[in-house]
């Protein structure tokens, strides 16, 4: 997700083709911390906190357990997931978020979706999108997008996502969408008389985004939140607004017409930081690339850039000092990429210094992403192969969609097509 979004995941599963597969306290509803359950896997614990440069437009809070017991024929519950298609995917962002998401499709009925729309709502380079687009679905499946057991595609090839927009629009107060923090600091940078309609209202998208597909659960980030909070007081208010018998009168079911979601929030993970500050995230928005690990960087230049990066006159490795920041984010990136234990990683790296670490990170690093690097390149050279699967996916999720445009459209009183 480029700059990645929302987060939701979906029910979509293919037999045999591969398929690739963003909560306010103001409102009044109380995000609930995830107690992790034992099955789910402790490398997710690990890292999943950091979603890096990834911007995160749809999420909800988890009231059960994040793995919950099922039986072979109980309905899994779902979870979605989106990316934009900006800037480039970097070590943050995987190791803090793509990676746990993957591990969740074992789980849950999972989709991820590359959010093109979302894209659009600041100043982009129309002839790059449509390339960043399809990267940014073939680094998802080289980083293990599971096709047998999740689905993706392109949000604006399921035109749902832009009518159910326009119905959540018409209900959505201007006061609720004044408040939104990120609305408030991008159109500050970017300046207020150049700042499109769509980056205020760009989180009723999101709110579409997740509402659509009757998401359980969405994973989300601090800074996504309030996103996510405005997409459940948006559930209810409709189904206030329009369900129940307002709706069983006009020939519908009756009841909610959305789930309301809940914000998945792990207790812990990696939060990985920026090579030329331990005290920042990494981030693809950073202006130095010597920032940052892009996950296609080739070997020299990750070299280069751990050789190149910030570090400190203490002698000797170790965790958790709060006067060697960077210290304990090389480690901590090594600990990841290696799966090794902290404590292996501390007896290990003790009494390293400074130029022996920094050749044994590299060497970690360019061998934990080299079979990205070379499916990637398997991936976005078989066109049809790419295509065929963001066209199932698309598919899948219309037929969900669909569903739940078509009961709005019904309970909000038009007439039948």
């Amino acid at each position: 997700m480029g700059r990645l979004v929302l987060s939701h995941f979906l029910t979509v599963s293919t037999a045999s083709s591969p398929r690739l597969a963003s909560s306010l306290c103001a409102g009044g509803f109380r995000i609930r911390q995830w107690k992790a359950p034992t099955s789910i896997p402790q490398i997710w614990l690990q890292s999943a906190r950091n979603a890096g440069g990834f911007r995160c437009c749809c999420s909800v809070s988890l009231s059960q357990p994040a793995a919950p017991e099922t039986s072979p024929s109980s309905v899994k519950r779902r979870i979605v997931s989106g990316v934009q298609p900006t800037g480039s995917i970097h070590l943050g962002n995987y190791l803090g978020a793509i990676r746990n998401w993957i591990l969740l499709q074992n789980t849950y009925d999972t989709l991820f979706f590359i959010v093109d729309l979302h894209a659009i709502t600041l100043p982009y380079d129309a002839q790059k999108l449509s390339k960043a687009t399809r990267d940014t679905a073939a680094l998802y499946l080289a980083c293990g997008v599971d096709t047998s057991k999740a689905s993706v595609f392109v949000q604006s090839h399921v035109r749902a996502h832009a009518e159910m927009m326009w119905l959540l629009s018409s209900v959505t107060p201007v006061g609720w969408l004044n408040r939104m923090i990120q609305f408030k600091e991008k159109s500050r940078k970017a300046g207020d008389e150049n700042v499109g309609v769509g980056l205020l209202t760009y989180p009723v998208l999101m709110a579409s985004d997740i509402l659509l597909y009757q998401s359980d659960f969405v994973p989300v980030g601090e800074d996504q939140k309030q996103h996510l909070e405005l997409t459940r007081e948006l559930a209810e208010r409709v189904n206030h607004l329009f369900g129940g018998r307002k709706w069983k009168k006009l020939g519908g079911r009756g009841g909610s017409i959305f789930k309301v979601p809940e914000a998945l929030i792990p207790p812990v993970g990696a939060r990985v930081m920026s090579l030329t500050d331990g005290l920042s995230k990494m981030s693809k928005s950073a202006p130095s690339d010597q920032s940052r690990i892009n996950l296609l960087d080739p070997k020299d230049v990750i070299s280069n850039k751990i050789k190149r990066c910030k570090t400190d006159s203490f002698s000797g490795m170790e965790f958790d000092n709060p006067e060697r920041p960077e210290c304990n984010n090389l480690l901590s990136i090594y600990q990841l990429v290696s799966e090794k234990t902290k404590e292996e990683v501390a007896q290990e790296c003790r009494d390293m210094n400074w130029g022996t670490f920094k050749s044994v990170l590299s060497d970690a690093l360019i061998d934990h992403l080299h079979p990205i690097q070379v499916r990637y390149e398997e991936i976005i050279s078989d066109s049809a192969y790419l295509d065929g699967i963001l066209a199932e996916g698309a598919k899948t999720a219309a037929g969900i969609a669909d569903n739940t445009l078509t009961n709005a459209y019904q309970a909000m009183g038009f007439l039948r097509r």
